[in-house]
């Protein structure tokens, strides 16, 4: 199936008008300041149902999911391909689960269960998730766990998977893993609000130990955050984009790297 796609697409690329988007991508790439790129890039990566109601009309919603899930994929090759350090997706949404009735909802999940496992499967990549996935079934969470555990030792880019996540439910479980760790500590109350400082709370966070996104990208035309890495994502630069996700281009990519290398990054100064 990965050969005949590859095959097609490079037949696509012959087309004049592949030809044409193919010299595009290169000038977009030549433009790009390699001292400026990102080095940590999160994305939501919105507009799957919409994009199935529109170009798979006599299907389920899960083409969407499934069409998102093969572009997410792609997008972590091409942040791979500009040597990126970290990419984020945000898959699925504690608000999310409030569907888990709809007949669509376990179908979602095993989509993502599946590119979990595929990620973990290239070699290339550490692959992490973030969020709560106590929220989730046994069996999808165990296929997560399963996966990531099987990519350890990789040495590549890291790639966060945020499933279950939600921005406060991060903070609130940061707040409760320090609380029990300065418990355990015989620390009290009193002692903790004395002390407590900012990189306290970013240590017990999701993604600890990672630097904050630098570009945060999403699409479908939304603007908002929705909660998305509230507390990393406070000198983040962000970069919306009109297509739904499938729909989503190598060349919006570099467009939005571009445009990141463009602005002026003042950190609050």
């Amino acid at each position: 199936m990965a050969q005949r796609e590859g095959f097609r697409d490079w037949l696509d690329r012959l087309h004049p008008a592949g030809l044409l988007y193919s010299t595009y991508e290169q000038r977009l790439i030549a433009e790009l300041d390699k001292a400026r790129l990102p080095k940590h890039v999160a994305v939501l990566a919105d507009g799957n149902r919409r994009w199935a109601r529109l170009n798979a009309p006599g299907e389920t919603l899960i083409a969407g999911y499934r069409a998102g899930a093969a572009k997410l994929k792609e997008f972590v090759n091409w942040c791979d391909e500009v040597g990126l350090g970290f990419v984020t997706l945000w898959v699925l949404s504690t608000e999310n689960l409030s569907r888990a009735d709809d007949e669509e909802f376990q179908p979602l999940l095993d989509v993502i269960a599946t590119l979990v496992e595929q990620l973990s499967e290239t070699k290339r990549w550490q692959i992490r998730t973030v969020g709560a996935l106590d929220l989730l079934p046994d069996d999808i969470a165990d296929r997560m766990r399963t996966a990531c555990a099987r990519a350890e030792a990789n040495t590549g880019m890291i790639v966060n998977i945020a499933v279950s996540y939600g921005g406060r439910h991060e903070i609130r479980d940061a707040l409760r893993s320090l609380l029990a760790e300065e418990s355990e500590k015989g620390s009290t109350l009193a002692e903790l609000a004395e002390t407590l400082e900012i990189e306290h709370i970013a240590d017990h966070l999701y993604t600890a130990g990672q630097p904050d996104p630098d570009l945060i990208i999403r699409t479908s035309g939304e603007q908002r955050l929705s909660g998305f890495l509230m507390w990393q994502s406070v000198h983040s630069e962000y970069y919306f984009c009109e297509a739904l996700w499938p729909d989503f281009r190598r060349v919006d990519f570099l467009r939005a790297l571009r445009a990141y290398g463009q602005r002026e990054r003042r950190f609050g100064r």
